[in-house]
């Protein structure tokens, strides 16, 4: 995927005022607007600048955008990082605010790296008005840890709120909560905190903050869905024989069966030890034979023998 630089599109340096962006877009949507230019690349320049505009105009998009930096070298894929968002609250559908532009939106499709940011709810055309009874609803994806899902409990999050400052520049604004956690929660699920969300002038009521939840990489399990699984590292006489080992479980140490003539690859379910859930999510440990290093004089002598004894060529399937 390509990396778009908002700022280069729009010419204006990254640290330029909200009044500095909103005059650079004008200009450049006069000039290339492909009704009257006569640029041969008008449409597409347009789409560009309407993009960057979308992005560099809202202090929430901008905020978390800058904290991609400057991207990598012209030609080389860029990818961003499976957290990048997160902790940053965002407010929801958005509005055009009282004499606020309304033909920013840009024609066409957003580009793959706006979609993977900020996905299809971010588009500009995709706005609609907000409820007047009611302020704004937040949104924030949060990382907790695992355990948060399998036990349940309270949770200090920390969220950085980006706004405007005095000087027209994006700043982040630190909101500590406390939030409980419900057991069983997985990646993906939200939590809603009523009334946590904006207060508009003239609205009755402050609108509410969903908190989608995502998990920090935990050092055994790793979640899909209600399930978990695990790599669990067998010895080759156990993965070729047969045994019974000790593996360990969110609810404690069990022991668990190696069927004779396994592989490494090979998925064994534990049931019901997932996440707690109705019903609740199996855990699933995946064999990873591992080879004893032949660092002695009696592990090299047992490998030789080995070798010996047994007829057996791993690249068989190759033809050679």
């Amino acid at each position: 995927m390509e990396f778009k630089d908002y700022y280069a599109a729009m010419g204006v340096a990254r640290d330029a005022t909200a009044e500095q962006i909103k005059q650079a877009y004008r200009k450049l949507a006069r000039k290339y607007h492909p009704d009257v230019s006569k640029e041969p690349d008008a449409e597409a320049r347009f789409k560009e600048v309407g993009e960057a505009y979308e992005v560099l105009r809202d202090p929430q998009k901008r905020a978390a955008y800058d904290q991609l930096g400057s991207g990598p070298p012209p030609g080389q894929d860029f990818r961003p990082p499976p957290d990048w968002a997160s902790g940053f609250e965002f407010s929801g559908a958005g509005h055009a605010g009282p004499g606020e532009e309304q033909q920013f939106a840009f024609r066409g499709d957003a580009s793959e790296f706006f979609e993977t940011l900020f996905g299809r709810a971010g588009f500009a055309g995709a706005r609609g008005p907000r409820p007047r009874e009611r302020g704004e609803d937040h949104h924030a994806r949060v990382m907790v840890d695992l355990e948060a899902s399998l036990e349940g409990g309270a949770r200090t999050l920390t969220l950085r709120v980006p706004e405007i400052g005095a000087d027209g520049r994006p700043q982040l604004r630190e909101r500590t909560l406390n939030v409980k956690i419900p057991r069983g929660i997985q990646a993906g699920q939200h939590i809603r905190l009523a009334g946590q969300g904006e207060t508009m002038p003239g609205a009755t009521q402050p609108g509410d903050l969903f908190l989608e939840v995502a998990f920090a990489p935990h050092r055994l399990y790793r979640p899909e869905g209600r399930d978990l699984q695990f790599d669990l590292p067998v010895a080759p006489w156990e993965a070729a024989l047969g045994a019974t080992v000790a593996v360990p479980t969110p609810g404690g140490v069990v022991e668990l069966r190696i069927p004779a003539g396994s592989k490494s690859g090979t998925r064994l379910r534990l049931r019901g030890r997932g996440l707690p859930s109705q019903p609740p999510g199996d855990l699933y440990a995946i064999l990873q034979v591992a080879l004893p290093p032949a660092d002695g004089e009696a592990a090299r002598a047992a490998y030789q023998a080995f070798a010996a004894a047994v007829a057996f060529n791993p690249r068989a399937a190759l033809g050679v």
